[in-house]
């Protein structure tokens, strides 16, 4: 079997596609991550340092889609940075985490329905 043949075989299983998308997220996210510590000029063992954890805690936080809001905000704001989230429904962007507080936003008198906020 060609590898062609096989990663078409693989891809349409049940579930395949949502998969390869998680997969892409995680990638996009580590990547995302790594470059803008190595834009600081900043090490893991230098960045750990200054969130208070160790060298091996940083390489799993840039390694895992499964990040609390709350390590990231350490991790961005040991890089010198805020973290921001917000959602966008066709034109409209809905702030859901502010550049300062770091804590939800009260939604407006004619926001949309508050959409779940996962990373």
């Amino acid at each position: 079997m060609s590898m062609e043949t096989w990663e078409k075989k693989v891809l349409e299983a049940p579930g395949a596609a949502e998969r390869v998308a998680e997969i892409e997220d995680e990638l996009r996210l580590a990547a995302g991550l790594t470059a803008l510590r190595e834009q600081a000029g900043l090490s893991q063992r230098e960045l750990a340092r200054r969130i208070g954890v160790s060298q091996p805690r940083v390489a799993t936080i840039e390694q895992s889609r499964n990040v609390t809001i709350e390590v990231l905000e350490q991790y961005i704001h040991a890089l010198g940075g805020r973290l921001e989230i917000t959602v966008r429904k066709g034109n409209r962007k809905i702030p859901l985490l502010g550049p300062r507080s770091g804590r939800a936003l009260k939604p407006a008198a004619k926001a949309e329905p508050r959409a779940e906020r996962s990373i």
